[in-house]
């Protein structure tokens, strides 16, 4: 069947998510950098532990509460000044360098964007950096009350685009991601962001080289993306292949 849309996850794929760490480093100092992928990482579980507990809470709540841990974790007091500095990055991070070629590119497709994201931050996020008009639909799962990788987030893109998941194919560089929207019927196009590193000489690694091996490597969820590109420029390629 061939593809109809084109729906792209934001956090690491259109949005760059460590483009907090200047900021960070400016507020906290030598800390900055541990508390830029923790941040990130404790953001990503609060999501998996939320799902799980029937919990719900938007994603605003839980980055709030994700960088408060992560501050608190290095022996920093999570201040409001502090706080509110840094959540206001995640209205304003930026955008890939080659996204917004890429997605010009795609204009025949319907293009949606399916994300944790709570609706006012996905909302600020397009707006800031003007491609808001490019998408049918900015789709947070705040819809359905739960986080991906559950079924009932993928789920919300046929409806929203009028599509069916056979027509889809789901762009995300975060492999839990690439294996729950898989799972779901979608095809998957995996850019590795944080991939393709050869093995550490050691297990004295720095927070970054933490960050991209655990977070940078294909899931062992027995499901697996159907294309893996190195930039979303990559996409047109894939696409023309598949009419």
């Amino acid at each position: 069947m061939a593809v109809r849309a084109l729906v792209f996850d934001a956090y690491g794929t259109l949005y760059d998510v460590q483009s907090v760490r200047a900021l960070a480093t400016e507020l906290c100092g030598d800390k900055g950098e541990l508390i830029t992928q923790l941040w990130r990482l404790k953001q990503l579980e609060y999501t998996w532990l939320r799902g799980l507990m029937r919990a719900y809470e938007d994603f605003w709540s839980v980055t709030r509460s994700s960088l408060e841990f992560a501050l608190e974790s290095v022996g920093i007091v999570p201040e409001s000044s502090i706080c509110n500095s840094l959540m206001s990055k995640y209205l304003d991070l930026d955008l890939y360098p080659e996204a917004r070629e890429a997605l010009n590119a795609l204009a025949g497709y319907k293009l949606a964007i399916l994300s944790n994201g709570s609706p006012r931050m996905l909302g600020d996020l397009v707006k800031a950096t003007g491609i808001a008009p490019l998408f049918a639909d900015v789709i947070s799962v705040d819809r359905a009350k739960t986080y991906k990788p559950d079924p009932k987030c993928y789920a919300l893109v046929e409806t929203a685009l009028g599509v069916a998941r056979q027509e889809v194919l789901f762009v995300s560089s975060n492999s839990f991601d690439v294996a729950g929207a898989k799972q779901f019927g979608f095809r998957v196009a995996w850019i590795e962001r944080g991939g393709g590193r050869g093995s550490p000489a050691s297990s004295d690694v720095g927070p970054v080289e933490f960050y991209k091996l655990l977070r940078g490597h294909a899931e062992r969820l027995g499901h697996q993306g159907d294309f893996r590109i190195n930039a979303l420029t990559d996409l047109s390629s894939v696409v023309s292949g598949l009419e």
